[in-house]
């Protein structure tokens, strides 16, 4: 079982690799896939049958490298909204990921 802390700390380095992703994937040609790579695809194998709310929350928090903060703003909404749908988020990733619902090849 992986621990909410666990899948926390994956968001954010999800979060930061798409932050700087065109400079993280140029030297795969080179060295080869990385171990965030498969995790990006890890995660968005799962995230790609979410309903849409929790999609689009990944897509804006993490892809899209959004504050929580921006979100509420960008949806004219509350932060405890956003963060209460981030929440959701998570415990959606965990039961998947708890019962390796995961259908990529190399995750």
């Amino acid at each position: 079982m992986i621990s909410t802390k666990q899948i926390n700390q994956e968001l954010r380095d999800i979060r930061y690799y798409y932050s700087k992703q065109k400079e993280l994937d140029r030297p795969t040609q080179f060295i080869g896939k990385t171990a965030i790579s498969k995790l990006v695809e890890k995660y968005n194998d799962i995230i790609k049958d979410a309903p849409v709310k929790l999609y689009d929350v990944y897509i804006q928090l993490y892809v899209n490298n959004n504050t929580q903060v921006a979100l509420s703003y960008d949806w004219d909404c509350t932060t405890d909204y956003v963060k209460k749908l981030n929440g959701q988020l998570v415990k959606y990733l965990k039961e998947k990921l708890d019962k390796g619902e995961i259908h990529n090849e190399s995750a």
